[in-house]
């Protein structure tokens, strides 16, 4: 049952086959028996699940069902979910339970899916290796001693080890797409506002996105087509027409024009990964797509842009948690000052800690134009570069990360673990849609493919995206171990 996808399990539930109190049954089972070694649920659901499941097969008896009625799902502990504890993988959020749903997570839920739980994560979304959680770190199923990227980690291992058959995963510098490269399976992010982030708890307002992340191209379209929409509750969502995503699936990729950057393909790539590429790009070529060279000059600049913007507004963000209105609170403070002090040093980890210094040094008076607004000029450049390249080719190709999932503890250098975003930071800083795909292995470990997009040209990543997948066989590889 966990080798079959979105697709081919809704057309077994809509033929009654099979029902959704079994389907998740089966997959409540396969969380209690792989996820101890993984640890990529926070919180399991099965109460809620099996209440879903049985409302959902009330909807397929009456022939009421849409493409998602009666699927498992689980979401990234980032999206509040009313009555369920929402943590953000943090301390200062153990306690908190939503009083109400985001969005996303209710936009799904009208899609007639199952929740199975929360997923662990880098806490506040910041990491590249889901080792800053507070409930532990998550496990990569194709290599227990290698982490599964992040800040989506338990998002990604979770669909890699079929605990469940589709996830979200929020995205402000690749933490969809790297995670998804590094375990194997196909991650989206969506244009920036296609999806509306009410309820997502922020850490960087004008980076953060969600997006699916599946097995496959089709299966991400599938869920990207419950998840967008204009909602007047985010004064950031792009009020847009919506398309089906799977429509165009099928479509040819014939004359396809597409763009392979020569900055990506440097010497901070491993050679490996280059040529692994290279392969699955010709492979598209062999169906009618041509392969042209560009360039992003500002490539480079990404990542230090990046990590001035992102802890900015994280510093920002993240003022609110100040031992009073929610969340954690120290224990017998003398004063308020200390109230406040022991409250924010207790309740983040280190990383949170290190962002929040970094983003209230850049915005203090002596330096704002020095670093924030140089890089927000730069940030512009960024974009401009895109926009040049687009009118050239239709899709840029690439690899995802630098290198395959590494082991834990190997980068106890912030830069060095900061480089794993240097393929995919500078999309979320130009807002444009991008994606993961697997298109081989090294060494055990999958290697991930990039496509990105033009502004809302989501259709075009996943009408590629489901091509080469038509062609391949990677999205269907399996962790041995979970199989």
């Amino acid at each position: 049952m966990h080798n079959k996808t979105i697709t081919a399990l809704a057309k077994l539930l809509h033929n009654k086959e099979i029902s959704s109190v079994e389907l998740t049954k089966y997959f409540l089972n396969r969380i209690q028996k792989y996820d101890p070694a993984l640890n990529t649920f926070i919180t399991v659901t099965e109460e809620r699940a099996l209440a879903d499941a049985k409302k959902a097969d009330e909807q397929l008896s009456r022939n009421q069902a849409g493409p998602l009625t009666g699927i498992p799902i689980a979401h990234k502990d980032i999206l509040c979910t009313q009555g369920i504890k929402t943590s953000c993988g943090s301390k200062m959020l153990d306690n908190f339970i939503a009083p109400y749903s985001a969005t996303v997570v209710k936009k799904l839920e009208d899609a007639g899916t199952v929740l199975l739980g929360k997923l662990n994560m880098d806490e506040f979304a910041m990491g590249s290796s889901n080792e800053n959680s507070y409930y532990g770190p998550v496990k990569n199923p194709w290599n227990l001693e290698t982490v599964p990227g992040g800040s989506s980690g338990g998002s990604s291992a979770s669909v890699a080890a079929r605990l469940v058959l589709a996830t979200t995963g929020t995205d402000t510098g690749g933490s969809i797409r790297q995670p998804a490269a590094f375990t194997g399976i196909t991650g989206i992010k969506p244009t920036y506002g296609r999806v509306s982030r009410f309820g997502m708890i922020a850490f960087a307002s004008s980076l953060d996105q969600a997006g699916p992340m599946t097995q496959t191209a089709e299966d991400a379209a599938t869920m990207l087509n419950a998840m967008v929409g204009f909602d007047p509750k985010d004064s950031t969502s792009a009020e847009e027409p919506v398309p089906d995503f799977t429509a165009t699936l099928n479509d040819s990729i014939k004359d396809l024009k597409i763009g392979l950057p020569k900055e990506y393909f440097s010497d901070k790539l491993d050679p490996k990964i280059g040529d692994v590429i290279h392969n699955a790009a010709k492979e598209l070529e062999k169906l009618g797509a041509t392969l042209h060279e560009i360039s992003l000059p500002n490539t480079k600049l990404a990542i230090p842009v990046y990590y001035i913007i992102a802890p900015a507004e994280c510093s920002s963000n993240l003022a609110r948690y100040d031992g009073i209105r929610f969340g954690y609170r120290c224990q017998n403070p003398k004063n308020l000052q200390e109230l406040y002090e022991r409250s924010r040093g207790e309740g983040f980890g280190d990383e949170v800690k290190h962002r929040i210094m970094v983003g209230t040094y850049v915005l203090s008076a002596g330096y704002y134009d020095a670093y924030y607004a140089k890089a927000q000029r730069i940030r512009r450049l960024i974009s401009d570069d895109f926009q040049t390249v687009f009118k050239q080719v239709d899709v840029i190709l690439g690899p995802t990360t630098p290198t395959t999932a590494f082991k834990f503890n190997s980068r106890k250098d912030r830069i060095n673990m900061y480089l794993s975003d240097m393929f995919t930071a500078n999309t979320n800083l130009a807002g444009l849609p991008g994606m993961s795909l697997p298109v081989g292995m090294l060494d055990g470990l999958p290697v991930g493919m990039q496509l990105i997009g033009n502004y809302f040209e989501e259709t075009r990543l996943l009408n590629l995206a489901h091509q080469y997948q038509q062609i391949t066989d990677w999205h269907q590889q399996i962790p041995p171990d979970f199989n």
